[in-house]
């Protein structure tokens, strides 16, 4: 299940703050803000979509995140090297070491990850 942007825009703000009330959600876009009724649509969908819950105190509901934010955005970079990149991860390196214009130092902190990542396989 996916979330649309502006769906994803709002998730974003809830990942940041943890749990929220309308109010808190609103406080967090920058202006302009949207409007109550279409922050309690996107709420709705994304509930809908087991995405986002709630805890209700009286008249008002605290909302949360159900998907952690590295869970949802690990499943999109799977599914763009999958469709994109025919499932090979290299290729997708490959696209993003040379496409994106990275800094020498950039590159040398990949690299590092990766000395780490290989270290941690070979144990």
């Amino acid at each position: 299940m996916q979330l649309s942007n502006s769906e994803e825009q709002l998730m974003e703000h809830l990942w940041k703050l943890k749990k929220a009330f309308m109010k808190d959600l609103l406080e967090a876009f920058p202006e302009p803000k949207p409007a109550t009724t279409t922050v309690a649509t996107l709420l709705k969908r994304m509930i809908d979509k087991r995405f986002v819950a709630y805890t209700e105190f009286g008249n008002s509901r605290e909302y949360y995140p159900l998907v952690k934010k590295t869970d949802y955005f690990s499943k999109h970079v799977n599914g763009l090297i999958k469709n994109f990149f025919d499932d090979s991860a290299s290729q997708f390196a490959s696209f993003f070491t040379t496409a994106t214009n990275l800094t020498e130092k950039e590159l040398e902190d990949l690299k590092k990850l990766i000395d780490i990542e290989l270290q941690k396989k070979k144990k």
